[in-house]
């Protein structure tokens, strides 16, 4: 027996999709404007989870500069079928206003962590693309439909179309299959064949508190389908104290010894219904099959902190988590994105000084376009991450330093830049907050003497509270005197001041912006990040 703790995957990692090849596990998930593109996690024992892949690694797969906040990949679909996988993605170019512009695709690829396919274009009707392989060997798209008119709800219901492997596109007439149930907000449709019923599974009442898994069935693909009779599978908002709160958004996976269970988000709030740093992430619950063929999950639909996996025996894997990483590889560790687009060696190199990241200073912090910015996720209540780096601004307009993150109207920012008065570097704070500025320090400067070459950065994160601390020794630390509310860097927090981009999590990171357009460049001599 196998004891799992939820949620599996920590700190956004939303939108699960899982499948089974053998005795190999994967679940890919959504990333946004992060890039790469979608995150896959590999396990052998639903348990013990690895990064192992992020597929849209190239521009040609993904470009998203100029991408909205929390555009970008929605929600992609891993599936295996005739010896490879396949991956159907949404790249949302926009959010705003009463369109949704979301292009679908479809890449594919021998192995989980090999070199994907150029995208295959299959619509644009609206977002959360699904593919199904029926046993005949016919394959067919499913997404939401996006109603833009103003006398219908926008999420219009579940569209299904056959796509030809051999033409390489969608073929024959789109139907809308499923128009959803009085939660409303219909999305994410994944169909499952058994016991000749296709069940169709689907999200609704949006990504907050009101989330929901929804199941229908129906013994024709194309309908009608029939609600469950106990709708929804799965929730939590019925349970406000329920630790895993905004439970939906689900797929399904049988595993080897036959028993079901479904991946799905949740967020933990730091309060009752209150905000979650950490963004929506990847919980799995037991499912079982009653007599009349409807999937349940195991002990009342609200999700489980722990389950039990009987007949399967653990399997630990190797991590690639790097807690203090000295840059001396020539790659990226795996856990490390970029905004966007990938990073050449005009913004980022690890060879140009061997053992530092070099980062050239591009655009502000507020750019949807090219930002000299890498980072991690926040996956931890409590922690510390900490860099030091080599940086000889000649103006105020040039700056870089340790920066932690949810989108472009809101981080939080320390930083190196130049005093043009005192002919100095000074350390400056700056706070974005819905767009609006704090710059404690500006009046009171923190100089930097000619003859310090490197300097240290660290922030602490306790749960809803926020420290930076700077020092010239990465010893003696002075920490600045404010408590930033660390709580900020959230979807809710976001949502509830109207900004419509809400859908990641919290990242820390290194950065560098020279708004001179001279990209002076900044070194980092190594990132460590520590759960405490």
């Amino acid at each position: 027996m196998i004891k799992i703790e939820n949620p599996i995957l920590k700190g956004f990692n939303p939108d699960p999709s899982i499948c089974r090849v053998g005795d190999d596990y994967y679940i890919a998930t959504s990333t946004f404007e992060w890039f790469p593109g979608v995150q896959i996690h590999h396990s052998k024992d639903l348990k013990n989870w690895k990064l192992v892949s992020r597929p849209l690694n190239r521009l040609s797969q993904l470009n998203m500069i100029g991408n909205p906040d929390s555009g970008g990949i929605w929600a992609p679909c891993l599936t295996y079928c005739d010896n490879k996988f396949w991956l159907i993605y949404t790249d949302v170019k926009m959010l705003d206003g009463i369109w949704k512009d979301a292009h679908n695709y479809l890449v594919t690829c021998d192995t989980i962590d090999g070199e994907w396919s150029e995208p295959i274009y299959l619509n644009s009707k609206g977002f959360d693309p699904s593919l199904f392989h029926d046993d005949d060997g016919r394959k067919y798209l499913m997404n939401m439909v996006w109603y833009h008119r103003t006398n219908n709800h926008p999420f219009y219901g579940i569209m299904l179309q056959e796509y030809s492997t051999e033409e390489n596109k969608l073929i024959g007439k789109a139907k809308t299959i499923f128009k959803g149930t009085d939660i409303k907000l219909v999305e994410a449709p994944h169909i499952y064949k058994k016991d000749g019923y296709y069940y169709l599974v689907v999200a609704e009442g949006g990504t907050q508190y009101e989330h929901a898994i929804t199941v229908a069935r129906s013994k024709d693909l194309w309908g009608e389908y029939e609600v469950h009779p106990n709708n929804p599978m799965l929730t939590s908002y019925n349970n406000p104290k329920n630790p895993l709160q905004k439970a939906g958004h689900g797929s399904f996976v049988q595993a080897q010894n036959g028993q079901w269970y479904v991946t799905h988000l949740v967020g933990r709030p730091l309060t009752e219904r209150g905000y979650c740093p950490l963004g929506r992430e990847t919980a799995i619950q037991e499912m079982v099959w009653n007599e009349g063929d409807w999937p349940y999950i195991k002990d009342g639909n609200e999700p489980k902190l722990t389950i039990e996996v009987e007949g399967m025996e653990e399997i630990p894997q190797t991590t690639n988590v790097v807690e203090y990483d000295d840059f001396d590889n020539e790659e990226l560790n795996i856990h490390f994105q970029t905004l966007r687009v990938p990073l050449d060696e005009s913004v980022m190199t690890l060879k140009e000084r061997p053992g530092y990241l070099r980062l050239y200073g591009k655009s502000s912090l507020n750019s949807r376009f090219v930002q000299s910015l890498v980072a991690r996720r926040w996956q931890n209540f409590k922690f510390t991450a900490q860099t030091g780096l080599e940086f000889e601004p000649d103006t105020f307009q040039q700056t870089a330093g340790l920066v932690c993150y949810y989108n472009t109207e809101n981080w939080m920012y320390l930083n190196i830049c130049y005093d043009e008065v005192a002919e100095k570097r000074v350390i400056d704070f700056i706070q974005c907050d819905n767009m609006k500025f704090t710059q404690p320090y500006v009046n009171e400067k923190i100089y930097v003497d000619n003859n310090i070459k490197q300097i240290h950065f660290k922030v602490d994160v306790d749960y809803s509270e926020m420290k930076f601390a700077y020092s010239f020794d990465k010893e003696n630390w002075t920490y600045l005197d404010i408590v930033l509310e660390a709580d900020k860097l959230s979807d809710d927090y976001v949502v509830e001041h109207g900004n419509p981009g809400f859908f990641t999590g919290a990242f820390v990171g290194m950065c560098c912006q020279d708004m001179t357009g001279n990209s002076i460049n900044a070194d980092f001599d190594y990132f460590m990040y520590k759960e405490l």
